[in-house]
Order: C-alpha cells, then structure tokens, then sequence
C-alpha cells in the first residue's frame, strides 16, 4: 500500500473542508475551484460564477474560507485568490 506525501495529505484535506464550505458558496451563485496546496500551508483558489465580481469576496476569502481552513486543517498557513 502506498503512502501519501504530506503535500497530497495536505491537499486532500484542504478539499474536504472545501467541499464542506462550498453548498454556502453556492446558494450565493458563486462556486470555488481549489488551484494547488504548496508544501509551506499556502492554499490558492479561484472564485467562479457570481463569486468573481462580488464586491464580498475578499471578506468570504478571509473570514470564510481562510478561517474555516486554518481551524480545521493543520498546516494552512494562508489562503489566497488567484484568477
């Protein structure tokens, strides 16, 4: 049985919350795609649908997104949106 790396341990978990955030996302018109997970905890993501020229993005980024993944997921040191 092959184990995982800790990058993919990391991502993989990263993805679960995700899923967890993303019917909330969703009910707004938004989605959220996760981009990568590097190896140092910072988490990049892309904003899809209404999400991309909401004016609250940066507030559901930081007090939404970035919280719940700091407090679930050992290892995130930072999230950021990229386009």
């Amino acid at each position: 049985m092959a184990t995982e790396s800790p990058a993919q341990d990391l991502r993989e978990r990263v993805e679960q919350v995700i899923q967890l955030i993303r019917p909330a996302i969703k009910a707004d018109g938004g989605d959220i795609e996760l981009v990568g997970v590097s190896s140092e905890g910072v988490v990049r993501v892309r904003f899809l649908g209404a999400c991309t020229d909401c004016p609250s993005s940066p507030m559901t980024l930081r007090d939404g997104i970035e919280r719940n993944l700091k407090a679930n997921v050992s290892g995130v040191q930072e999230v950021l949106a990229v386009e």
